[in-house]
């Protein structure tokens, strides 16, 4: 994995959280946190934070009493996140390393992580730093996006690059975000960190947007395929994001747009 595939920094955590963040993620989101929530946890530990969607959706769902630490590689997005949730006490906010937590063994009651699995270098290590962490009978529940190509939105974007950059496409949507999607491959993985009782949901839902360009920008500007855009042609960002929005205007048409996305849901046990 390259090291600007997991770079999060500059504007790139403000457009995230204004574009990408209701674009795709407040649903599954929702969806996770009320999982969290049924296993009726005391503390909740969150790797791979970002800007924060899992966290509010879990602080508005967990009791009172309940702790949430979130976690994150990248201390710009933690920071992103925190300001969202200023003065609430119950949220910790800590940079950490999913691969090397800072906590001690059998200290929560549930890691979650949204969308942030595919991002880890070594998934088993992850998965045992999970497992060390949880008490007896705890959770580890968390989501991946499927292939691209069930995410249309995404690929449509993808696509368009690929024109834009015909000798070198950028591919970090698909090789990183869309490239962890094999059920088998992820029980074999989470078997192998230790957990057992593993079970894989597919969700699917729908991606609105109010035109074409705030997709465009959401992908373009706000993940890191705006680094990968940056490295071909410096000058190019602006240019690439208007053949997207072309792209998805042509796909989808020029007013408000939706596209199918769909992602899969993992709980284990331990």
């Amino acid at each position: 994995m390259a090291t600007t595939d997991k770079l999060f920094a500059g504007s790139i955590p403000e457009i995230y959280e204004r574009f990408l963040v209701p674009l795709i993620f407040e649903s599954y989101a929702r969806d996770l946190a009320n999982r969290v929530a049924a296993a009726a946890p005391r503390d909740v530990l969150e790797t791979a934070a970002g800007t924060g969607v899992l966290t509010r959706a879990m602080a508005s769902c967990l009791p009172a009493a309940a702790r949430i630490v979130a976690t994150d590689l990248n201390q710009p997005m933690l920071d992103q996140a925190a300001q969202r949730q200023a003065g609430n006490r119950r949220i910790e906010w800590r940079q950490a390393d999913a691969l090397a937590l800072p906590f001690p063994a059998e200290s929560f009651d549930a890691v979650a992580c949204q969308f942030g699995a595919m991002f880890f270098p070594d998934k088993v290590t992850a998965y045992k730093e999970a497992r060390r962490v949880l008490r007896s009978g705890g959770h580890l529940i968390f989501n991946v996006w499927d292939r691209i190509t069930e995410n249309e939105f995404a690929d449509v974007v993808t696509q368009a690059l690929a024109i834009v950059f015909p000798d070198d496409p950028p591919r970090f949507m698909a090789r990183i975000p869309h490239g962890y999607h094999d059920a088998e491959q992820i029980r074999q993985e989470l078997n192998a960190a230790g957990f057992s009782n593993i079970s894989v949901d597919a969700i699917d839902e729908k991606s609105r947007a109010a035109s074409p360009r705030d997709p465009a920008i959401a992908y373009c500007q706000g993940t890191p395929l705006r680094n990968e855009i940056e490295a071909r042609d410096a000058s190019s960002l602006e240019h690439a994001t208007a053949q997207a929005a072309a792209a998805l205007a042509r796909r989808f048409g020029n007013g408000p747009i939706e596209g199918r996305i769909r992602a899969f849901v993992i709980t284990a046990g331990c």
